[in-house]
């Protein structure tokens, strides 16, 4: 396993039930190690995943097809 971190930047405001269903659909997934958002910025998502599985184009891709706009954060 390769550990690597992505930033996801959402556009869209988002309640907390958005944020904690969107968390736990990531969670579910097998190449996510651990997900969770900025405590001083809600709109960052901070991923940790197994790049020998996923890259973060891919995490992207399935933050926006949950209806989210967003873009990556360079690191």
């Amino acid at each position: 396993m390769k550990h690597a971190d992505a930033i996801i930047h959402l556009n869209n405001n988002t309640s907390t039930k958005e944020r904690d269903e969107l968390l736990n659909q990531l969670r579910s997934t097998e190449d996510v190690i651990s997900e969770k958002f900025s405590e001083e910025m809600e709109h960052l998502l901070l991923v940790e995943y197994d790049s020998k599985v996923t890259n973060s184009l891919t995490l992207l891709n399935r933050v926006k097809e949950k209806g989210f706009e967003s873009q990556l954060v360079g690191l």
